[in-house]
């Protein structure tokens, strides 16, 4: 390990314990009146084998799992369960800093008042406000546990007119359905998956697009869902395009030829499940004797690959052809596509899963994830072109999702007189 990883962990380690001895100081004030010593103990002793033994098995498991076959289900549902609790403690100490900079003052105002030198300089902590930061604090961590048993697979229909002055008359109420970042290497329950790809095949859309990260590393994690999402149909077809997890680049391989195989691998499993996977490439689509092109490409994400041609995806066509491109990163759309000489109208992204934990409500929402990606779910307008980024479809690291559910797009395209 490089010695600024080594760095990283030890400050990272040595906040977590910070982090944890603070709080500390909450469940003393809150146990401090139990009238049984041996409760009180178990209570204070179990805070600390939890708060020190859940990160210690996460490191562990991070460091003796073998990485070609990815993360074992006890090192996920650990780290789910580390980072769960450590925003809980992020709540609880947010309160006690609170009531302690209260118990500052105090102690300072009584100093100048002339309080005895042998009294405390500060108040004892009370009690309820430790019973209020434990109340708070119950709220994200019902709301993770929530999303860890339930929440990962708790699919939303997000729907979506987007009007163009230039779409073809003939497909002035055309429908796509949408999906993104199956990561089916992370799934544990079969049927709620397929309770996902019934609520997508459901929606009876024109065209059905996957826009990317299939797998998590290897291809064979797609083959327990292969059959569920080959019943999925539209009158115009289904097409993919890769993602950045898609060309096993998080993982060792024994040799190049091992992770080539994996990626012709994958290239079948799109196929067998009915998908057109576009790479580079374009297609025409027809209706009543007009066409529109959809274009997909290799992943192209600032710090995730800048694989994607889209010179190339985009050859041979005119500059007044209607075109939808599928790019799994959002990050291309502002590098390239927005300023792209051939214009694309619509441009389809995922990638960023809203980072699974978030705040949506009407009028407002919010995600840690918009501090890396400032486009991050949903409908954007820029310099006249519009890009759509899906939630994913599934979960990768934190085995849950949290305020940001499992997303099906439903986009109708609408001309504007």
């Amino acid at each position: 390990m490089s010695f600024r990883a080594l760095a990283f962990m030890a400050v990272f380690l040595t906040t977590i314990f910070l982090l944890d001895l603070y709080v500390f100081q909450g469940v003393r004030s809150l146990t401090a009146t139990l009238q049984s010593v041996v409760t009180r103990r178990a209570v204070r002793w179990g805070y600390w084998i939890v708060s020190i033994g859940l990160p210690a098995m996460v490191f562990l498991g991070m460091f003796t799992m073998d990485r070609s076959k990815g993360f074992p289900p006890l090192l996920t549902w650990s780290a789910s369960l580390f980072i769960s609790l450590f925003v809980t403690k992020i709540v609880f100490v947010a309160v006690l800093m609170g009531e302690d900079v209260v118990r500052l003052v105090e102690g300072v105002v009584k100093r100048i008042q002339g309080t005895p030198e042998q009294t405390p300089f500060m108040p004892d902590r009370r009690k309820f406000v430790s019973q209020l930061a434990l109340g708070l604090a119950a709220i994200p961590f019902t709301s993770f546990l929530y999303g860890i048993t339930k929440g990962k697979y708790h699919y939303k229909v997000h729907r979506h007119t987007l009007y163009f002055k230039d779409l073809p008359e003939a497909f002035d109420g055309f429908t796509i359905t949408q999906i993104s970042d199956v990561h089916s290497g992370s799934f544990d329950d079969p049927e709620a998956v397929q309770r996902g790809v019934d609520l997508a095949n459901d929606q009876r859309s024109d065209l059905f697009l996957f826009t990317g990260d299939l797998v998590n590393n290897q291809a064979t994690e797609f083959e327990p869902y292969q059959e569920m999402f080959k019943k999925i149909s539209a009158p115009y077809g289904k097409f993919s395009i890769l993602g950045n997890h898609d060309y096993g680049d998080y993982v060792p391989w024994p040799s190049p030829e091992a992770k080539e195989a994996n990626m012709q691998r994958l290239y079948k499993y799109h196929a067998d499940a009915g998908f057109r996977l576009l790479r580079d490439e374009h297609v025409v689509l027809e209706k009543d004797g007009q066409q529109l092109a959809l274009l997909g490409v290799e992943n192209w994400g600032l710090g995730f690959g800048e694989r994607g041609d889209l010179k190339k995806a985009a050859q041979g066509l005119p500059q007044d052809t209607f075109k939808i491109l599928m790019s799994h990163d959002p990050s291309h759309f502002d590098a390239q596509v927005k300023t792209f000489p051939n214009p694309i109208h619509l441009t389809l992204s995922g990638h960023t899963h809203g980072m699974q934990m978030g705040v949506e409500i009407p009028g407002f929402r919010w995600s840690p994830i918009k501090y890396r990606y400032p486009k991050w779910a949903g409908v954007y307008e820029d310099a006249g072109k519009i890009l759509h980024i899906n939630r994913g479809f599934g979960f990768l690291g934190f085995s849950g999702r949290v305020g940001i559910w499992p997303e099906v797009t439903v986009l109708e395209l609408r001309r504007r007189g």
